[in-house]
């Protein structure tokens, strides 16, 4: 541990990568730290907010850490916003009159909802999805009402409609793209969101943009018409068309940045002791098959714990591993690892779909090996993937070991031998069969 008391780390942010700084650095030191943040004053999981709206949890139940551990960990709190970076005389200055002096300082300040000019976007019943003042608006803005329209589709879009409809609202999906989220998803599986959509009776546009947003006479929406000229009524309207690095803070300041602060691999900005990690930053060179930005969850935490080390005396090169993701739409669980609907040279894909269109299997593979892998409706093992994966198992000793993979054999239903089956017909030369050891699946070890 790293004794100094005298360095003051002072964290913009309290998203998951400002406080997984916060926590790794007074792991590896003593050093001050201030964590600084208008939203909250205490960390909380935002993938959680959704539940609180459907009254699946309370706000407190979605906040990890007790109140006192700040305290107690010697991490002070400032519920503040930041109006100015002052890189050489490093110092921060916060809206209540406050300065803060900084020897090291970690930009965390997240994404903020997207918006592209369109005429009526700032209306009453407006908005967007993703921080705690969008909850908070959304439980105004749905009171007494009864149609909404969201525009975008994706992962935001369709939380925002499974919570309106918890709620019985009539709701509207107006997506540009021909298919569900079909720039991430295989046509196969986004064809089976498109119409897991539609059996919870959310009406669904596909290839459908925005125009723009009616208001009343109160200046409150009133409806949206579409390009196509479409007048559809509504009371709220959800934009969930992605969102962007949040950057204002250094738009003047000498911190370089483009659609994020740019960074290298050790999320250093190009002013000495100042950093960016988390869905703020972005890197200057991509890494393989990755995005400059990337806005998920894991990687801001992990590139928050590459920070840390650096930070506390051991340089640490953020390193994203192989590729990973789950989320939920409505019913169906979603996991991806991997290489999935990248247009690999020579790739292949290996496909199975149950009769009800609710659960899914791809495995992805070249002659090299096997890639990745997309599950629907079914849970397979993060480590187990992704260590074929990085192995580079060929698709025959991967299919033989299938029931590794399976999360639960005892209490799921199996679809390993629906796979190989799909595979021996189609390789007759290369046939497999899958391994069992006393009646159950193999687990790795």
């Amino acid at each position: 541990m790293v004794k100094s008391k005298n360095m003051n780390i002072v964290i913009i942010g309290n998203g998951i990568t400002g406080i997984t700084a916060a926590r790794h650095i007074r792991k590896r030191s003593n050093y001050r730290i201030t964590v600084i943040s208008s939203e909250s004053e205490y960390f909380f999981s935002r993938t959680a907010l959704m539940y609180v709206y459907m009254g699946h949890e309370k706000f407190e139940n979605i906040q990890p850490y007790e109140n006192g551990f700040w305290e107690k960990n010697k991490i002070e709190l400032i519920r503040d916003y930041v109006t100015f970076i002052d890189t050489e005389n490093k110092r921060v200055d916060l809206a209540g009159g406050i300065v803060v002096n900084f020897d090291k300082l970690i930009l965390a300040t997240g994404s903020r909802s997207n918006k592209f000019g369109w005429k009526g976007q700032d209306l009453n019943g407006v908005q967007g999805l993703y921080s705690l003042q969008d909850l908070e608006l959304l439980e105004e803005n749905s009171k007494n009402i009864s149609r909404c329209v969201i525009v975008g589709g994706g992962l935001i879009g369709i939380e925002l409609a499974e919570m309106l409809r918890s709620r019985n609202k009539k709701v509207t999906m107006l997506v540009r793209e021909d298919s569900y989220w079909n720039n991430i998803l295989p046509a196969e599986e986004s064809e089976m969101i498109n119409r897991h959509i539609r059996e919870h009776h959310i009406d669904l546009r596909l290839s459908t943009e925005l125009s723009e947003v009616i208001p009343d006479e109160n200046k409150n929406v009133k409806a949206v018409i579409t390009k196509e000229g479409e007048e559809i009524s509504c009371e709220l309207v959800g934009l969930t068309v992605g969102v962007s690095p949040n950057i204002d803070l250094v738009k003047n300041t000498d911190i370089e940045h483009n659609k994020g602060i740019l960074v290298n691999e050790y999320l250093e900005t190009n002013i000495e002791d100042i950093y960016a990690a988390g869905d703020c930053a972005e890197f200057r060179t991509a890494f393989p098959y990755r995005k400059n930005i990337e806005q998920v969850w894991y990687t801001g935490r992990m590139q928050a714990e590459a920070v840390a080390q650096t930070i506390c005396g051991k340089r640490t090169a953020y390193d994203p591993g192989i590729w990973f993701n789950s989320a939920k739409f409505l019913d169906i669980e979603y996991q991806t690892y991997g290489l999935v609907n990248m247009n690999i040279d020579g790739e292949k894909n290996l496909y199975w779909e149950d009769p009800e269109n609710r659960k899914a299997i791809r495995v992805v593979y070249t002659d090299d090996g096997v890639i990745g892998f997309n599950l629907m409706g079914v849970r397979y093992r993060q480590d187990v993937c992704l260590k074929w994966i990085k192995e580079k198992r060929s698709i025959e000793d991967v299919l033989q070991d299938l029931g590794q993979a399976n999360f639960d054999p005892e209490f799921f239903k199996q679809h390993e031998n629906d796979l190989i089956e799909i595979y021996n017909s189609k390789n007759s030369s290369h046939r497999v069969r899958l391994k069992r050891k006393r009646g159950l699946f193999k687990f790795a070890n």
